[in-house]
């Protein structure tokens, strides 16, 4: 009997020990030879109308299908950390809330189709950092908000179709090669599949990237269905994407002013960008690590144009790098980078201080003043004269202190003496420096720049014709490849060979009279000697297609001109045989003569006679009249 009770009490407490499955479901444990293995539930029960809540916690798998389900409530899975397949599938589901799927880190792949959801809660994809499939299809959603993007960034699998979507945001497409800047690769892993076809696709603007993938013959972006078809507007319905062309749609294109730039250090520095496409981009800046920059200005003078200018105030060493300019509107994006350097160094000047009563002129330096009570301090620091510097060179030994009160007059006094020596010796390197600035090389200027040479023009100033000079010349910041050459201060003029074009250059002049510091320098540029042979060559080609047309204008002008005086001659011949001589024949009258022959009479025509007949036809020129008293003819 006392073991029967134990055997009974063993097969309970295995019993609860096993799993419990949900009544209207069916658990399939699929065992391994190990004694490991994975659980799947199927729930496909027509009168389930929730979401279960006894599933057990070591399941793998999880689909319900074909129920009335018509909600998933806020951490419906919560307790399933295992799972990896989620199907909710062909049921009533019209609402999912944000927090269904809590705690499901480990999910792969989730399964909605066949629903009636509208709107789906895509900030709850945060909750699945391992999900990769995610099927949506025949379903009723209308938009895909832009929230979503960062969300779908490791979705290789997505299934929109068979919806009601008329357009996606515009930078969807921007996450996935080729558009997200990621070399294509033949990586299988890299692929994308997208299930957009039966939607009701709006072909504008918005869209066109995916309209341009749909024509990419090798994208690792994989269409379900490549015939995706336009249903609006008008003149696109029915219209394959692959034909579909856009209007007012055009990738933006960025133009800068310089792609390299060097700027003083503290300096100012604007760096400008132009823009075009449509519609109108917008600008952005940013720098080598991604940071945005803030300190920008933009403005669109019109429809399309768009420009904008980036302002560096008091450059230093930290600000030089790549600064970028993207241009992005829903057609794409365009980027545009200027490289900034910072050269040279920063001078800082400290104002002198004014010298209080009985101490001598203090010049830039720092001064120590012995304090008031000195009996009160060990040590004092001595004074540093002006024109001093503040630092000590290599081997020169520090200033001894001195630490008795019985020489403080004795220190006073010394420093006095000191700094009225060196006041007069301070006016004295004033005065030389003056003397050595009028006696310095100016007007510096470089003439008949080539791509490989340039000549150094100066004035003499108050130097000798025949005092040394030094020419120092190097690229522009490469101070370790300075170059140099020896000439005359008289001569005035040098040439600097061996230049390579299309650069930047310093030259510096120095004198080994001149005070130290005070070298004159000019920089220039040599020219571009592929940009010299282009402009040959055009100007080549100018002369040889522009030559022949002069000439023949001349020849046309010329032969008008023999033409018109030909024809005005031809016009006076015509005018002095256009007129022909008429004569009246009239009848004489009949009289008994000896000469019977003579019966006609001839008399002058006036003019007016002579247009008159001149007017008439030829029929009537011809008629004779006849009477009485006379007969005449009127021959023209």
């Amino acid at each position: 009997m006392h073991r029967l009770l134990c055997l009974h009490v063993f097969l309970c407490c295995l019993s609860m020990a096993l799993p419990f499955c949900p009544s209207q479901c069916t658990c399939v444990f699929h065992g391994r030879i190990d004694g490991t293995g994975t659980r799947s539930v199927l729930c496909n029960d027509p009168d389930m109308s929730d979401i279960p809540v006894n599933v057990p916690v070591d399941t793998v798998k999880l689909r319900v299908e074909k129920t009335t389900v018509r909600r998933i409530p806020t951490e419906a899975f919560y307790y399933l950390v295992e799972l990896r397949y989620l199907w909710i599938t062909y049921n009533s589901i019209t609402s999912v809330d944000t927090g269904s799927f809590y705690n499901l880190k480990v999910l792969h792949e989730l399964r909605l189709d066949g629903n009636m959801i509208s709107v789906f809660p895509w900030e709850s994809l945060k909750e699945m950092p391992r999900l990769r499939t995610l099927d949506l299809h025949n379903n009723r959603l209308t938009s895909v908000a832009p929230e979503a993007i960062p969300y779908l960034l490791n979705i290789t699998y997505l299934d929109l179709s068979s919806n009601k979507l008329t357009t996606l945001p515009s930078d969807l497409m921007d996450i996935w090669p080729p558009l997200n800047g990621v070399p294509i690769s033949s990586n299988a892993s890299q692929k994308v599949v997208l299930g957009l076809q039966d939607n009701p696709w709006f072909c504008d603007c918005k869209i066109s990237k995916l309209m341009e993938i749909s024509k990419m013959a090798d994208t690792p972006v994989i269409l379900m269905d490549l015939f995706l078809t336009c249903a609006a507007p008008e003149n696109l319905a029915g219209v394959l994407f692959q034909r579909a062309e856009l209007e007012n749609c055009v990738k933006p294109s960025v133009m800068t002013s310089a792609t390299k730039i060097t700027s003083t250090l503290g300096s100012n520095v604007l760096l400008r960008c132009d823009a075009s496409g449509s519609p109108t981009p917008d600008l952005y800046w940013t720098r080598s690590d991604g940071s945005s920059v803030n300190n920008t200005v933009q403005e669109s003078p019109g429809e399309g144009i768009n420009w904008s200018i980036m302002s560096l105030h008091g450059v230093e060493y930290k600000d030089a790098g790549n600064y970028s300019c993207k241009a992005k509107n829903v057609a794409g994006t365009a980027k545009a980078t200027i490289s900034l350097t910072v050269a040279g160094t920063m001078s800082t000047t400290t104002p002198p201080l004014r010298p209080s009563a009985g101490t001598g002129p203090i010049s830039q330096g720092t001064a120590l003043t012995p304090p008031n009570d000195i009996s009160k301090s060990q040590v004092t620091a001595p004074t540093v004269l002006p024109g001093s510097l503040t630092t000590l060179s290599a081997g020169q030994k520090p200033p001894k202190l001195i630490s008795s009160n019985g020489s403080q007059k004795g220190l006073l006094k010394e420093t006095k003496q000191q700094q009225e020596s060196n006041g007069k010796k301070f006016a004295a390197d004033e005065k030389s420096k003056k003397r050595d600035d009028s006696r310095a090389v100016k007007d510096l200027e470089i003439v008949e720049q080539t791509a490989d040479s340039a000549v150094l023009l100066w004035t003499a100033g108050g130097l000798l014709n025949d005092a040394p000079l030094t020419v120092v010349y190097s690229p522009y910041g490469e101070d370790d490849s300075k170059r140099t050459m020896e000439s005359k201060a008289g001569s005035g003029k040098v040439l600097l060979d061996g230049l390579s074009p299309g650069m930047r250059y310093s030259v510096c002049l120095v004198a080994k009279v001149s005070a130290a510091g005070k070298d004159p320098c000019i920089d220039f540029y040599t020219e571009d000697s592929e940009q010299s042979k282009l402009f040959f060559i055009i100007s080549g080609i100018a002369c040889v297609l522009v030559l022949p047309l002069i000439a023949l204008l001349v020849y046309k002008i010329l032969a008008l001109y023999c033409n018109g005086r030909n024809a005005h001659s031809d016009e006076n011949e015509l005018e002095n045989e256009s007129y022909v001589k008429f004569e009246t024949i009239s009848m004489k009258q009949r009289i008994l003569t000896s000469h019977p022959t003579e019966l006609w009479a001839r008399r002058p025509t006036n003019e007016s006679e002579r247009l008159l007949l001149c007017s008439r036809s030829s029929i009537d020129s011809q008629m004779t009249y006849k009477s009485d008293g006379s007969r005449s003819e009127y021959l023209c």
